[in-house]
């Protein structure tokens, strides 16, 4: 008998946060538990449907596979047809609720970098891993999106709250011009109060993190111009230096002037010579010379990631000034792309993150520390920032984004489901 109590002391005391679920969060976490193989064969289902960004039928098919999840639970669906950016489309799922709770908005992504010439095609599990095409980025943060939100329809939380779901197409690879391809988004940002991102999940040392900040993604493309001649002649007063000296300075000086917190500048192609171009893409560039010519054209395209707009702003204007001053004899201009805005890390976002780790708390689980956002690349949720507030990296875990050999850790779909659907919960009961 005292052997008994002792045992049933011990366990309390290693589990006194489990006391804090309310009987609906406590149904919660068993509808997930229970719904775990099906999500993990949802899951496998849309790794195994192709969906490269540039692949316009394979984003259709993973559409037509998620929809119906959406539908069974009550969401009206609709598809955004984007052929006219290049791309496929996004898939909108809205429900309606009471009206009185906090706006919800769900964002993830249907699209992968994996087109079908890549040889990297199929899920294969091995026991609580499994390897396949977008299986953290972002068919992952699908599966928990949708078993969260069926753990709240289990649980009888769904019923009153105001939750709408994008699903872009695109966004490993952006349709353009930007101003349609993430004009649905943009608007939906506007109608909610709290957007959650399910990117994949910030996971280091087996520590998860809290992401409340992204930096934005913007691309550059510098073209520096030469007069043209005999080598004989460079440096002096007629020819000058020349477009690949030009084009040199100009990087050189940004590796060393540009240089502050939470900023980065990578030159991603660079080429030059008599002639040299750069194809329609920004991804080639063409160019030919000889050792005894100046030459004439040199151009390089690369990015910039900042943490705020005001980084932004900055940076880019220094980044002018820095083209401005020639070397003799040459020119140059720098161009900036369209791209992803920033998403700083705002006391709102914080806030959120607060909220998770009540949530947390709740679930006997440790508290979860920001992320450095230096470590994450651009997302959709950047989109939505300025008009809402937001907490990303709420998907699964796993490794090699982007890379054959791409997996997840299965038993973070339920982990992340439970904290979504929990979270969702409570937002929903929050007075607008």
């Amino acid at each position: 008998m005292i052997r008994l109590l002792l045992a049933t002391l011990a366990l309390l005391l290693a589990t006194p946060a489990a006391a804090q679920l309310t009987k609906p969060e406590a149904r919660i976490a068993a509808a997930v538990d229970a719904d775990t193989p099906r999500a993990i064969a949802f899951l496998e289902r849309m790794v195994n449907q192709n969906s490269g960004s540039l692949n316009l039928p394979g984003v259709d098919a993973v559409a037509a596979i998620v929809r119906p999840e959406f539908e069974a639970l009550g969401f009206d669906t609709r598809w955004i047809d984007m052929r006219a950016t290049g791309r496929a489309g996004h898939l909108i799922a809205t429900h309606r609720g009471n009206g009185r709770g906090k706006r919800i908005l769900l964002i993830g992504h249907l699209d992968t970098v994996f087109e079908p010439s890549s040889p990297f095609q199929k899920f294969e599990r091995n026991g609580d891993r499994a390897t396949g095409p977008g299986v953290i980025d972002d068919k992952g943060g699908i599966a928990v999106i949708v078993m969260a939100l069926r753990a709240m329809q289990a649980a009888g939380t769904l019923k009153d709250a105001d939750i709408i779901v994008i699903l872009t197409g695109d966004e490993e690879r952006t349709g353009a011009p930007m101003d349609i391809a993430r004009k649905d988004l943009i608007e939906l940002g506007k109608w909610a109060d709290i957007a959650l991102e399910f990117e994949p999940l910030a996971r280091d040392a087996g520590v998860d993190y809290g992401s409340v900040a992204r930096r934005s993604s913007t691309n550059w493309t510098i073209t520096a111009k030469g007069r043209t001649g005999h080598s004989s002649g460079v440096f002096g007063k007629t020819l000058g230096y020349g477009a690949i000296y030009e084009l040199v300075r100009i990087l050189d000086s940004f590796r060393r002037e540009l240089a502050e917190p939470n900023l980065t500048y990578n030159v991603g192609v660079i080429g030059g010579g008599t002639p040299a171009t750069i194809d329609d893409q920004g991804l080639s560039i063409a160019s030919s010379g000889k050792t005894n010519i100046v030459p004439e054209t040199a151009i390089a395209r690369g990015d910039i990631r900042s943490l705020t707009p005001e980084q932004d702003a900055r940076v880019r204007a220094r980044m002018e000034a820095i083209v401005a001053q020639n070397l003799p004899g040459t020119s140059a201009t720098i161009a900036f792309s369209e791209g992803y805005p920033s998403m700083p890390p705002t006391e709102g976002n914080r806030a959120l993150l607060t909220r998770l780790n009540a949530v947390n708390a709740s679930l006997g689980l440790p508290a979860m520390p920001e992320y450095d956002p230096a470590k994450r690349g651009a997302a959709d949720s950047s989109f939505v920032a300025a008009d809402a507030d937001v907490l990303a990296g709420l998907g699964a875990a796993g490794e090699n984004s982007h890379a054959e050999g791409e997996w997840i850790d299965l038993t973070s779909i339920p982990l992340q489901a439970k904290r979504a659907a929990i979270l969702m919960t409570r937002l929903s009961r929050e007075h607008r």
